[in-house]
């Protein structure tokens, strides 16, 4: 029992979330604002803060410089951890369909 409770055949698996997810990751992330989790300051990626040099690439918010993200890529898969983002936003990509 996952404590949430069913209605009817209105939940359904991950897998319904796939198209608006591939929406999400086909955009420009530079022009995607993330709005800090920490400060509030919404904030277009490419403002932000990157340290490559590090075991992943860490994200920092440009006002108040706490960690927004952090990427990191190897033979096991891609991982991105977003706990200092409270929102991101996009806007559609050229020719998308709404």
């Amino acid at each position: 029992m996952t404590g949430v409770p069913e209605t009817g055949g209105r939940r359904l698996d991950g897998n319904a979330a796939g198209g608006v997810l591939r929406e999400v990751f086909a955009v420009d992330p530079t022009t995607a604002v993330s709005t800090c989790a920490h400060c509030g300051r919404p904030a277009p990626l490419g403002e932000h803060l990157v340290y490559a040099d590090a075991p992943a690439l860490v994200v920092r918010c440009p006002g108040c410089m706490q960690v927004v993200l952090r990427c990191a890529s190897d033979a096991a898969g891609l991982r991105l951890e977003m706990t200092g983002v409270r929102l991101l936003r996009m806007t559609p990509a050229e020719g998308a369909s709404g």
